[in-house]
């Protein structure tokens, strides 16, 4: 079969062709961890007194990478930003919305 490599058959090398589909799932991952590391950045500054309402920017913007990560086929680029949601929540919850 052309693409597909067939154990004992002499395929390349263990190595599988993959469509483009594939490749845009990767780097929809990528995409959500880079925005992951960004959310991460910018929640660090707000966790100094009195830039807590850098969250309410912050939280949304780790929405959108969670939404791109669920779009991929890996959960690496969802989790992260899933995980930086729920910790910079807490830190708004904890400085009432404003602090």
């Amino acid at each position: 079969m052309p693409g597909r490599d067939v154990p004992g058959q002499g395929g390349a090398s263990g190595l599988v062709c993959r469509g483009a589909g594939a490749i845009f799932a990767d780097m929809l991952n990528i995409i959500s961890v880079l925005i992951g590391l960004v959310t991460l950045v910018l929640g660090l500054t707000a966790f100094v007194p009195l830039l807590g309402w850098l969250n309410w920017l912050v939280i949304p913007i780790g929405i959108v990478g969670a939404a791109v990560g669920a779009l991929s086929s890996s959960n690496g680029g969802r989790n992260l930003n899933l995980i930086l949601i729920v910790i910079f929540a807490i830190r708004l919850s904890l400085g009432g919305g404003i602090l």
